[in-house]
């Protein structure tokens, strides 16, 4: 039983949760309220609450109550203008619907839902008519003991979860749905954090289901930190542009993943790694086991030829090798195992390391990949000067270090193992 001094129920302060009214000021004076004590629980009942940002404070919990569901306001108005970081750059964006800043001990958790109602803002998005970034749904930045569970989220106007230089993280059983067309709404994307924990969840999006990314070039060295020991676990992942993604976002690094027991169905690409030359960084110790594909793309890419943002820029393209500078990636110490994909259908895997910094210490170990020899051609990754392919064989360019045990590829296209540069 919840003490009634730390149980804080925004009908009590004025909410109506009718599905019309605008319960942002009530559902906000909650929070407050519960801060005030030193903080509690909000807990939120049944009902359909229409909200605009909420602004957690330190030992907040926002319980949602099996069938409560917060709506976002699709009055855009009514999402303030903050500093915070999006797409690796500091800046002013529209506040997320629930986050806060240098908080600790936050949650939220229920199994009731976030409706996010994005439309309004992918409509803005697709017209260029935005004034500012779109909001994310939930955000917190700067922040320890972050704790998001149960709860089911939909219609993100951008990514859906994003801590940004948070510490200690855990996101479980969580279920993300957004529309497979909706723009860039990421599933869950830990920015710059330490020791996150992701297990348990479902998504299904209209970008990649979960990425980690730690920042880009343009930002000043000294916020360039790296998203480190990170684990994803027993989670399913369907649509979306990838499964699990690394980058492209990486000028602090990214280092000590785990990424196992999980289910990719119809996403583009399953295991993900992409950075391109002038963003640095170093993508190191990352452990892939356990996992099962369907109807992918291309069950692993690892591409620092990723040219979006940079396309026809001759340095991030040129195939020979460049001078080697603070600006030139580096990924090493990657190993896959225990791997099965059923019907890729581009290539069974395309990495593509710099020829002046080759990937190194690469494992592919007990991986059964099958293609699908009637998928139409297309692009592995997205980098320029490749060719298309169709149903092909696992491309390797600039490894030192490959190691390959038992591997086995069927129904490709021509060769099973397209290999140069390769050590």
């Amino acid at each position: 039983m919840i003490h009634s001094a730390t149980f804080f129920n925004p009908r009590d302060f004025g909410a109506l949760g009718d599905g019309a009214s605008l319960d942002t000021r009530a559902l906000q004076s909650a929070i407050d309220a519960a801060a005030q004590t030193g903080g509690g629980t909000v807990f939120v009942p049944a009902g359909k609450y229409v909200t605009g940002p909420l602004f957690l404070r330190d030992n907040i919990t926002l319980f949602l109550d099996a069938g409560a569901t917060l709506l976002g306001s699709e009055n855009t108005a009514d999402y303030p203008l903050v500093t915070m970081r999006w797409e690796g750059v500091t800046r002013e964006t529209h506040a997320p619907l629930i986050g806060g800043d240098g908080l600790h001990h936050v949650a939220v958790v229920g199994r009731g839902a976030i409706d996010g109602r994005g439309a309004i803002w992918w409509q803005k998005h697709r017209a260029k008519t935005l004034d500012a970034p779109r909001p994310r749904l939930i955000s917190f930045a700067n922040s320890t003991n972050v704790l998001i569970e149960g709860v089911t989220l939909t219609n993100s106007p951008a990514w859906t979860i994003n801590p940004v230089r948070c510490e200690n993280v855990t996101i479980d059983k969580v279920t993300i749905i957004n529309p497979p067309d909706s723009p860039n709404t990421d599933g869950i994307n830990p920015d710059s954090c330490r020791n996150v924990h992701i297990a348990n969840c479902h998504v299904d999006v209209g970008d990649d289901c979960v990425t980690i990314k730690s920042g880009v070039e343009a930002e000043a060295p000294e916020l360039r930190t790296p998203c480190e020991n990170i684990a994803v676990t027993n989670c399913t992942m369907v649509h979306g542009h990838g499964g699990v993604v690394i980058g492209s976002e990486m000028s602090g690094g990214v280092r000590n993943v785990v990424i196992s027991n999980c289910v990719f169905v119809g996403t583009d690409r399953g295991i993900r790694i992409k950075s391109r030359r002038g963003r640095g960084g170093i993508i190191e110790d990352i452990r892939v086991t356990n996992v099962i594909m369907r109807d992918v793309l291309c069950p692993l890419t690892l591409n620092l030829y990723y040219h979006i943002g940079a396309r026809g820029d001759k340095t991030v393209s040129d195939k020979n090798p460049r001078p080697v500078d603070e600006g030139t990636p580096r990924a090493r110490h990657i190993h896959l195992s225990h791997i099965t994909a059923h019907d890729a259908k581009i290539a069974a895997g395309f990495v593509y390391g710099l020829p002046e910094m080759p990937i190194e210490d690469l494992t592919l170990e007990d991986v059964s990949i099958s293609m699908d020899r009637s998928a139409p051609a297309g692009y592995a990754d997205m980098a320029d000067d490749i060719p298309q392919m169709q149903a092909s064989g696992l491309f390797v360019r600039n490894v030192r270090g490959l190691r390959l045990r038992d591997v086995e590829i069927t129904n490709q296209i021509g060769e099973a193992f397209l290999l140069e540069n390769a050590t």
